[in-house]
């Protein structure tokens, strides 16, 4: 069955980053890692804007995500800390994907950044979309070296159906010769005027101050 993933990203401008970082390390993370089917956390900063944050979950499917033990800390039944701290953050995106490709890869240790690039595509070119996605785009993308992880989603909840996630090894992967040849082919280029509602976050791992 295919791993399923939660991605949450956020602007938390109006938050006191202390406190912002406070609540997601000490409260917010640990309560959905005792959630069963939570495989593991990742956060990610915003490499343009480090008051972007982005949260990666790994889950052992996406129906984790609709139990009674998520659905008991989640949404409504968030702490006040959470609903305080959220109701003061810019959702950008927050997506329960179902893993399209590979299909059960978790996210992978070592890197050191990270980029999410979620979008519709036309209804019309959707077919065409997902075969250039699967056999060309994100294999290509994959077997550049530096990058450590390539993994595709279909999701719920969120603007974007689709989303990528690719872990690199060093920042400087996406500024490669070899990523922008695979980048940008010539399949690539006639897939492009059919994006809709693109996303896209480069990010760092975050490392909490001591």
């Amino acid at each position: 069955m295919a791993k399923g993933i939660l991605i949450a990203a956020m602007d938390f401008s109006d938050v006191a980053e202390d406190e912002f970082h406070d609540w997601y390390d000490t409260e917010h993370v640990p309560e959905r890692l005792r959630v069963p089917g939570f495989l593991n956390a990742e956060r990610w900063i915003g490499t343009q804007d480090p008051k972007v944050s982005l949260a990666l979950y790994d889950l052992d499917t996406v129906g984790v995500l609709h139990s009674p033990a998520y659905l008991a800390v989640g949404g409504a039944n968030g702490t006040p800390w959470t609903k305080r701290v959220t109701g003061r953050t810019r959702m950008i995106i927050r997506l329960e994907g179902e893993q399209v490709r590979p299909g059960d890869a978790l996210a992978p240790p070592g890197a050191n950044a990270l980029l999410l690039i979620a979008m519709n595509v036309a209804p019309e070119q959707e077919g065409e979309f997902n075969e250039w996605y699967n056999t060309e785009h994100l294999p290509q993308l994959g077997a550049v070296p530096g990058v450590l992880a390539a993994r595709r989603y279909r999701g719920a909840g969120a603007t974007q159906r689709y989303a990528a996630i690719y872990h690199f090894a060093h920042p400087d992967v996406p500024n490669s010769q070899a990523w922008k040849s695979a980048a940008n082919t010539p399949w690539t280029e006639r897939m492009r005027p059919h994006f809709r509602d693109l996303i896209r976050i480069d990010a760092r791992r975050y490392g909490r101050a001591t």
